[in-house]
């Protein structure tokens, strides 16, 4: 079969580049390394062909884990070049976990670094069908591991066989887990291409810019932050940990004009004073998604940086920037996420799957950037994706303009007294109160009745807080039906560990776990 260089991920993300501009910073990592174009497709060639004389073959599944964030760049190039199907672990799972996926996703060949030598000597008995253990770092003495360093420095830097494009697979991202094993997301080099190029026609590229990231794109981020760089010619900015500490570093000293966090890590960033003294004049750009935008949040977001364009994005692992808005200079109304990506169409449908306007709905999306399914599970897959359309388990409400409203999870609502509250409308509320650095809402099943409401909130650096006063604001601001039942004050949040060392998405789930005997003993009581 003829294959465009085009059609291939890893081509038309870097190599391409590397022929309109070789010069041209690509890539910074740390403060003590640079690269051009012309550099880093040199070293990712490198790589690719050392995977091929591995033994690594086109549309072979390969486990990937490591740990700098350069090592992910380029090896994942490297993978996407050669037409090997990326298959990108979590480093966060345990050792069972682990076992499961690669045993799962039919993995036969295992790539990891140094860090992970102690886990990888317990899998590896466990792991019979892996055939190819190959390894980045020093070569152990006796080891029977390939040894990826070596097999680089002798590798050619020269473009690697054409292995694979279009609609061939690219990569397996995985889901986060939360409700069982963590789901094998596919994506196709033309999906993949999609999300890397498509940002931009909703996003400014901007002139000299600089995106900063950290960790994260050991995930889905390597298609939907680190690849659109590369792809816009960017300049990369690579930290091992893009925590606020780091930020607040990186930022000044690199220059950086664009970031995709959550919101979480501007909760955190902001929530005392360690911020005031960094020059954060070159931020331009932030894209912030993964839970919602409250507008509290970004009040405090647009005093702090007031010439930080702020986009809200909605989106999944399996459907990455399906919906974008500005929201600092009233493109959208307040509590709008936008409308539907370049290229893409978002939806909103009732019970009985027709469309609605205004009438608040099951979200449903479909473009040329949406997962192609979840490996080897026909059952899960049919589930998500229905006559073209992706299906996450959201809801919310679109207008006649298409402007989108996400009111979250359908498994996250709220409904009591005939009303459907979501837990973002109870944090926003909560946000509003003085001392409050972040707040989490959940509903408390409660049997034969209505869910009772926890919301749990952590206080700003040096400050009390008072869970009658907040009731009483509470109160005011809120309607009866969606009013907590009880409030409980905590030092922090629980959050996800999404790797750039700053805050992930709220952990509801862990809020249940914590304190869902307050509604059994209040039950009880009464």
């Amino acid at each position: 079969m003829t294959r465009s260089r085009y059609s291939n991920f890893g081509y038309t993300v870097l190599s391409a580049q590397r022929d309109r501009a070789p010069h041209r910073l690509a890539l910074s990592y740390g403060s003590t390394r640079q690269l051009t174009y012309a550099e880093l497709d040199s070293r990712v060639n490198r790589t690719a062909n050392a995977l091929l004389s591995a033994g690594v073959q086109p549309g072979e599944r390969v486990a990937t884990l490591l740990d700098s964030t350069l090592s992910v760049a380029e090896n994942y190039l490297a993978q996407t070049k050669l037409g090997s199907v990326l298959c990108a672990l979590n480093p966060y799972w345990d050792a069972a976990t682990f076992e499961k996926i690669v045993t799962s996703i039919e993995a036969t060949a295992f790539v990891y670094d140094v860090k992970f030598d102690e886990l990888a000597d317990r899998l590896r008995p466990r792991l019979p069908q892996v055939t190819r253990w190959i390894r980045a770092g020093a070569q152990r003495d006796g080891s029977e591991v390939l040894d990826l360093d070596e097999l680089t420095a002798e590798a050619s830097d020269a473009e690697p066989p054409l292995g694979a494009g279009g609609d061939d697979p690219l990569a397996l991202f995985f889901t986060s887990g939360t409700t069982g094993l963590p789901k094998a997301v596919q994506y196709t080099h033309a999906s993949g291409i999609a999300i890397a190029q498509g940002l931009w026609a909703d996003v400014p590229a901007l002139q000299d810019a600089a995106l900063g990231t950290g960790p994260i794109i050991w995930g889905v981020g390597f298609i939907a932050v680190a690849a659109p760089a590369l792809a816009a010619g960017i300049r990369l900015v690579l930290e091992d940990d893009f925590g606020p500490v780091q930020f607040l570093e990186t930022v000044p000293r690199e220059g950086i004009t664009h970031i995709s966090v959550t919101p979480s890590f501007f909760a955190e960033l902001l929530a005392n004073s360690d911020h005031s003294a960094a020059n954060l004049d070159s931020l331009r750009v932030a894209l912030l998604g993964g839970e919602p935008l409250l507008s509290s949040l970004q009040e405090r977001i647009a005093q702090r940086l007031p010439n930080l364009s702020l986009y809200g994005y909605y989106g999944q692992t399996e459907a990455p920037y399906s919906v974008i808005g500005r929201r600092d200079d009233g493109s959208v109304p307040d509590g709008v996420v936008g409308r539907a990506r370049f290229g893409g169409a978002v939806r909103v449908v009732d019970s009985t799957g027709v469309p609605v306007l205004d009438t608040v709905g099951e979200i449903q999306i479909s473009g040329p950037h949406v997962t192609a399914g979840y490996f080897s599970q026909p059952e899960a897959t049919a589930e998500a994706l229905r006559d073209g359309w992706f299906v996450g388990g959201d809801v919310g409400s679109i207008d006649a303009q298409g402007l989108l409203t996400v009111l979250g999870r359908r498994a996250d609502s709220i409904e009591r007294g005939g009303v459907l509250t979501l837990p973002a409308q109870i944090e926003d509320a909560a946000s509003r109160v003085e001392g409050v650095a972040e707040a989490g809402a959940i509903g408390l099943p409660v049997p034969n009745a209505e869910p009772q409401i926890l919301l749990v909130l952590s206080p700003e650096r040096g400050c009390e807080l008072d869970s009658g006063v907040v009731a009483d604001r509470l109160a005011v601001a809120l309607p009866a039906p969606s009013r907590p039942d009880h409030i409980v004050i905590v030092d922090s949040l629980p959050h996800a560990n999404d790797g750039s060392g700053g805050k992930g998405k709220l952990l509801r789930r862990v809020l249940v776990e914590q304190f869902g005997h307050l509604a059994a003993s209040s039950t009880e009581r009464g």
